[in-house]
C-alpha cells in the first residue's frame, strides 16, 4: 500500500523521473501543472526564442501575410474582370487600383492576390516531397547498412549528378503538370538527394546511442526505432532544409512559368510576368508595363527572403542550450524546476 501511495499525487502517475525519489522529497505535481509545463516546454519555449530573433520574426510574419493572401485575402479580394478599369494604369493612378491595370483592364493587385495560393501550394508541396523522400531514404540508408545503404545511395549519387534543370524540363514537358501541387513535386524531385546524404551520416551516428541500442535489445522493431528514436532527433534539420527546398521549388516553378516552359490552367506570379513580357511588353516599352512586371517580381524576392530568414532562425528555435535557457520549467543551471 505504502509503494501505492509513494508512486501517485492528487494529479495521477508521478513521472517516471520521480519514481525512485522518496515521498516525503517528491513535489505534489497536479494534471495542470504538467500541462502547462508541457505546453510551455514544447510550444511557448519555442515561441519565445523565435521573437527573440529578428530574423525567426521577420520571416514568420511576411510568411503568414502570403499564407492569410492565399487562404483568406481570395474570398476578400473579388476576382480581376476583363475591362474592369482602364488599360495600363500606372501605380496609385487610382487608388481603387493602387498596382494599376493591365491590357485588359485587370486590376494588377487582385491578379497578384489570385496568384498567391498557386505559389504557396507548389512551395508547400515541394517541400513535403522533398524533406518526405530525404527522411525515408537517409534513415533507412543509414540506419540498415549494407546492400540497402549501397543502393540508396547510389541511386542519391546518380540523381545529385544528374543535372536539375534539364531533367526538369524533360519531366515537364512529357507529364505537361496543370495541377500546382503535382508542379511542386516534379519541381522538387532533384532537391532530396543531398538532404539524404546528409541524413544517413546524421544516422549513422544515432544508431549508436545507448538508448536505441537499448530499443533493439528489447526486440523494438525497426520502423518503431526510427519513428520513436532517430526520426525525431532529426526534425530540427529536416525542417530548416525543408524551408530551403520550398524557396527553390517557388524560384524554379516561377521561372519555369515565366519562360513558358510549364503550362497553366490558373493564374500565379511566373504566368503573370510572362504575360507582362510577351503581351505587355514591359522591357520594350517599361513606361507603359513596367508596373505589370514588378509586382510579382517583388513578392517572389519578399516570399523567397522570408524563407530564408526563416530557416536561419530556426536553427536557434531548435538549439537545446536556448531552449532551457527561456524555458519557464527550467533553472538557471538547466536543472528542471518542479514548484514555480
Amino acid at each position: 500500500m505504502s509503494d501505492e501511495n509513494d508512486t501517485m499525487t492528487d494529479g495521477g502517475t508521478v513521472p517516471d523521473f520521480l519514481v525512485d525519489t522518496p515521498a516525503s522529497s517528491r513535489p505534489n505535481v497536479s494534471r495542470m501543472e504538467r500541462a502547462t509545463r508541457f505546453v510551455d516546454r514544447y510550444f511557448l519555449t519555442q515561441a519565445r526564442i523565435a521573437w527573440t530573433d529578428w530574423r525567426t520574426r521577420f520571416g514568420i510574419i511576411v510568411l503568414g501575410l502570403f499564407v492569410f493572401t492565399g487562404t483568406v485575402g481570395v474570398h476578400l479580394v473579388p476576382e480581376p474582370g476583363i475591362n474592369e478599369a482602364e488599360t495600363y494604369m500606372t501605380w496609385f493612378q487610382s487608388w481603387k487600383y493602387p498596382l494599376g491595370t493591365d491590357n485588359m483592364g485587370q486590376p494588377i493587385h487582385k491578379q497578384l492576390v489570385h496568384s498567391t495560393p498557386a505559389v504557396l501550394k507548389m512551395g508547400l508541396a515541394g517541400a513535403i516531397f522533398a524533406a518526405g523522400v530525404a527522411v525515408v531514404v537517409g534513415t533507412v540508408a543509414g540506419y540498415r547498412g549494407g546492400f540497402t545503404d549501397y543502393v540508396l545511395m547510389l541511386v542519391s549519387d546518380i540523381l545529385m549528378v544528374i543535372p536539375g534543370l534539364p531533367l526538369i524540363v524533360v519531366l515537364a514537358a512529357i507529364w505537361q503538370p496543370r495541377d500546382p501541387f503535382t508542379v511542386g513535386v516534379i519541381l522538387a524531385i532533384d532537391s532530396w538527394p543531398g538532404l539524404a546524404r546528409t541524413i544517413r551520416s546524421q544516422v549513422l551516428t544515432l544508431r549508436e546511442e545507448e538508448y536505441v541500442e537499448a530499443s533493439r535489445s528489447m526486440g523494438v522493431s525497426i520502423p518503431s526505432i526510427l519513428q520513436k528514436d532517430i526520426v525525431p532527433q532529426l526534425m530540427p534539420y529536416v525542417l530548416i532544409n525543408s524551408a530551403q527546398a520550398a524557396r527553390g521549388v517557388i524560384f524554379a516553378s516561377v521561372a519555369l512559368y515565366f519562360l513558358g516552359f510549364l503550362p497553366y490552367t490558373e493564374m500565379n506570379w511566373g504566368v503573370m510576368m510572362n504575360e507582362a513580357y510577351s503581351t505587355g511588353g514591359a522591357l520594350s516599352n517599361p513606361q507603359r508595363a513596367a508596373h505589370w512586371l514588378y509586382p510579382p517580381m517583388l513578392a517572389l524576392v519578399l516570399l523567397s527572403f522570408s524563407l530564408v530568414l526563416l530557416s536561419q532562425g530556426l536553427d536557434r528555435v531548435f538549439n537545446p542550450r536556448l531552449r532551457a535557457r527561456h524555458s519557464k520549467t527550467v533553472d538557471d543551471d538547466g536543472a528542471e524546476v518542479m514548484n514555480r
